[in-house]
């Protein structure tokens, strides 16, 4: 399921569509939970009273983990910060993912869940080891790991990057990518649907992973795409709820897709 964005009520008219059972079906979310919708607090609730439901990190989330680090409160996450069980939130997050993989077992489809994407420099198997090294250096000291994560460079991958540096690299692309050159060099201004200069949507480059026809990339954030990516392996399921459109969940048995209105 896309992005939420704090829009909870949405959420729960998209669960009554699709007929879900927390005893018989999973739910997986895309990231950004929260933020910009009224009823964040009430979402997170929610996530974390049932465990059937998953999600990756979003740079909203990580963002909302940063204000209950420093206990400041700011638009509508304010509400969460200052909410009574604050510090259990706070500590549901930080065990939150970058990463997931999901294998269909009828169809033998595997998908790779990220909130951004997963850029061609990296194979899937390489992404995933490197969000939980990211996630592991959250863990291990969430205050350093948050301060430092902010900003837009380095702008492009190499290996022997260290710190804070690689961190705040492997987040980008995991939760703010868009754009890409060939070099794999982020264009993070870039919140439109329109390519500029020497910069792609990074599920249009290709890899050897990208070409495996049981391999399937789904990823929210990007709410100006709509959705659209021209290619059925790359699930783009922001489709900008938040911005008063739909909210839309993938079936991943049969990639059915469903969505509600605003």
């Amino acid at each position: 399921m896309g992005d939420v964005h704090g829009c909870y009520s949405q959420f729960l008219r998209l669960l009554d569509k699709i007929d879900y059972s927390p005893s018989m079906d999973k739910i997986i979310l895309t990231g950004d939970l929260v933020n910009r919708g009224n009823e964040s607090l009430a979402m997170i609730n929610f996530c974390m009273n049932n465990p059937e439901i998953k999600t990756v990190l979003g740079n909203h989330d990580l963002y909302l983990l940063y204000l209950l680090s420093i206990n400041k409160g700011k638009g509508k996450l304010k509400q969460i910060v200052n909410a009574k069980n604050n510090k259990k939130i706070y500590k549901w997050l930080l065990g939150r993912p970058l990463f997931l993989k999901e294998k269909d077992f009828i169809s033998g489809n595997t998908f790779f869940i990220t909130h951004a994407g997963i850029p061609e420099i990296w194979s899937p198997s390489k992404a995933g080891k490197l969000a939980k090294e990211a996630s592991n250096a959250l863990k291990q000291n969430p205050k350093k790991f948050l301060e430092s994560m902010w900003g837009d460079h380095p702008r492009t991958w190499n290996e022997s990057l260290a710190g804070s540096d690689r961190n705040r690299m492997i987040v980008n692309y995991l939760t703010r990518m868009r754009f890409i050159n060939q070099a794999a060099t982020l264009d993070l201004k870039n919140a439109s649907a329109d390519s500029s200069d020497n910069f792609r949507p990074w599920f249009k480059y290709s890899n050897k992973s990208y070409q495996d026809k049981q391999y399937y990339y789904i990823f929210g954030h990007w709410a100006a795409l709509n959705g659209r990516t021209q290619n059925k392996h790359f699930i783009g399921l922001d489709t900008g709820c938040v911005w008063k459109e739909k909210l839309t969940a993938l079936r991943l048995e049969d990639l059915r897709k469903f969505s509600v209105k605003y």
